[in-house]
């Protein structure tokens, strides 16, 4: 099926290395004839993803630096070229003293994670507004459950992320056809989960509670974002897509269940 890829432009932001969900995307947009512009946070960054990419434009982007995102909009806009879709996978929290109780979270670390994991999505997207084609596509990347998350503060962020997804798609109608969803992931095997205090035996456990008792691959979570920036998802806006192999149907899973109860 041909998703309408060809000679289109993308920009991406959140490629770390070959197992994050931003390259997975940007591979297969890439495969099928997409130029693809990427942002970047730092120059040692930008030579890693100019290996993967070696034929696209790379910028040196600090989300939280206003001026930067001014900047980095105007020099999209100086390419003359329409942009048709952007992919925001960023997200960042603060681990270095481990997972905390969510009362004892810090301002400082709660309004830093927010400004990199959620608003950069609407920074961005203004940015980029008046490049934007008619009938552009945004996605961002969220988690599958925002409530049951055992990622201290960031399931919390993540809920915020889904609410601005809504937000910035009715605002953007205002004055455009440009879409905005978010897909809602389940646990993947990256290295920037890997970086989650805890996170491998939740990996472990997730897979159990699968229908069909297998993980979620990255790839898979690609081919759907690949879908919502492509033509064929024109109808849908404003929604979080969950792609987490059955797993929020299936928190009593009988193997589970039995398990647990039987070493009670």
């Amino acid at each position: 099926m041909d998703f309408g890829f060809k000679n289109k432009t993308f920009v991406i932001s959140g490629v770390a290395n070959r197992k994050s969900v931003a390259y997975h995307s940007a591979k297969i947009l890439s495969d099928a004839g997409s130029n693809l512009i990427f942002t970047v946070q730092s120059p040692d960054h930008k030579e890693k993803v100019q290996k993967l990419f070696p034929e696209s434009q790379i910028y040196i982007l600090d989300v939280e630096d206003s001026q930067a995102i001014e900047d980095f909009g105007k020099s999209i806009s100086e390419l003359g070229v329409k942009i048709n879709g952007f992919l925001h996978s960023i997200a960042f929290a603060n681990y270095s003293e481990g997972i905390k109780p969510f009362h004892e979270t810090k301002l400082a670390d709660y309004l830093q994670a927010t400004n990199i994991s959620s608003f950069s999505l609407v920074s961005l997207s203004n940015a980029l507004s008046s490049s934007f084609d008619e009938n552009a596509s945004i996605v961002t990347v969220s988690i599958s459950d925002t409530r049951a998350t055992s990622y201290g503060y960031m399931g919390p962020i993540k809920a915020t992320l889904d609410a601005t997804v809504a937000y910035l798609a009715k605002s953007l109608s205002l004055k455009s056809r440009v879409r905005c969803n978010a897909v809602c992931s389940g646990p993947l095997k990256t290295s920037a989960s890997a970086g989650i205090p805890g996170y491998i035996n939740n990996y472990l456990f997730a897979e159990k509670l699968t229908l069909r008792k297998e993980n979620l691959k990255t790839v898979e979570v690609a081919n759907t974002i690949a879908f919502l920036l492509s033509p064929l998802s024109s109808g849908i806006n404003a929604t979080g897509i969950k792609v987490d192999a059955g797993m929020s149907c299936n928190h009593f899973d009988s193997d589970v269940v039995n398990t647990v109860a039987d070493n009670l």
